[in-house]
């Protein structure tokens, strides 16, 4: 039995559908990311689960229970926001116990609690200061901290990382993600960047056009993407359509492909003739765009040193293996 079951769930403002028909099944302790463009629904769904937002119809049980017709603040569902909602003339200590005000736990009990949760989110010695005090990745840190407190049965985020700096992002994903695995505490993420879903999630539930278009781990996500749109979102494959696709295979081909970038080699034996047009540096790999058979492409190559680079208008050789083309809807 899944421990959060939602069912034709349907939302619209007026004549227009945010999202329909949404069906999913999390079990206790998955982290989920609901993943996809803006305006695609993810934020939406997530508020119409916190009770935030009502919903036209469907069902969303939560350990059995049906929370639709549930208050928000008696579903035990905390949430963090984008955009913190801290009370500035608070403490730290004082937003963190805030939640637990509203439950009307007191005395040395609300005390334990709130040590408790500021030294999982490594903030202790930051107790007695305010929010402008404190960094953008701090705040965050309170903001988990304020929902975590209170033991809520579900944890939602919505996009808490996108206001932050890259280094200071990718150190508090995996915070969350630490402190997650270590409650064993169910969790939906919302986030419009891919890294985040594929380095963060169990399973990623991808959105587009209020439809979950694909669900899976993100190895499956990246690997087998299941329409050209998933295969423009996740990663950065490049779409020939079927005249092109036969044109650089010198095969007939009857649909859309995708190739991913780094599954497609330079070297001496590929059998493919093919030009440089430029090339970008991206840290560790190095972008070609690349002319073969009248067909552009993308290639990534680990950069692994300036002599084994390959300059605009050098004529280079390629290879395709079978298991790099994936069929597209």
């Amino acid at each position: 039995m899944s421990y959060l079951s939602i069912q034709g769930l349907h939302k619209s403002y007026g004549a227009t559908s945010i999202f329909s028909d949404i069906n999913c099944e999390i079990a206790k302790g998955e982290f989920i990311t609901l993943l996809g463009p803006s305006g695609c629904g993810k934020s939406t769904l997530l508020r119409c689960i916190a009770g935030l937002t009502g919903v036209n119809g469907g069902q969303i049980r939560l350990d059995g229970e049906d929370l639709v017709p549930v208050a928000p603040q008696k579903r035990g569902i905390g949430m963090v926001f984008q955009s913190y909602a801290l009370f500035p003339n608070m403490t730290v200590q004082q937003n963190v116990a805030f939640g637990l005000r509203m439950q009307k736990v007191k005395g040395s009990e609300a005390e334990q609690r709130v040590e408790e949760v500021l030294e999982l989110v490594e903030l202790n010695d930051f107790a007695n200061r305010y929010p402008p005090q404190l960094s953008g990745g701090q705040c965050q840190r309170v903001a988990l901290a304020r929902s975590l407190v209170t033991r809520p049965r579900l944890l939602l985020l919505d996009e808490p990382l996108s206001a932050l700096d890259a280094r200071i992002r990718k150190h508090l994903r995996e915070q969350i993600r630490n402190i997650q695995q270590e409650l064993g505490l169910t969790t939906i993420f919302v986030t419009h960047d891919q890294e985040e879903a594929l380095v963060m999630s169990d399973r990623i539930f991808l959105m587009n056009g209020g439809k979950i278009v694909q669900s899976g781990d993100a190895e499956t996500l990246y690997t087998a993407p299941a329409d050209a749109f998933a295969a423009g979102f996740i990663g950065n494959y490049n779409l020939l359509d079927a005249d092109a696709a036969s044109r650089l295979l010198l095969r007939p081909i009857n649909s859309r492909v995708a190739i991913r970038p780094e599954a497609i080699q330079i070297g001496a034996q590929g059998s493919i003739e093919a030009l440089v047009r430029s090339h970008s540096l991206l840290g560790n790999v190095i972008r070609y765009s690349i002319e073969a058979r009248g067909v552009e492409l993308l290639v990534d190559v680990l950069n692994r040193s300036p002599a084994d680079l390959h300059a605009r208008g050098q004529r280079i050789n390629l290879n395709i293996e079978d298991n790099a083309i994936c069929e597209v809807a």
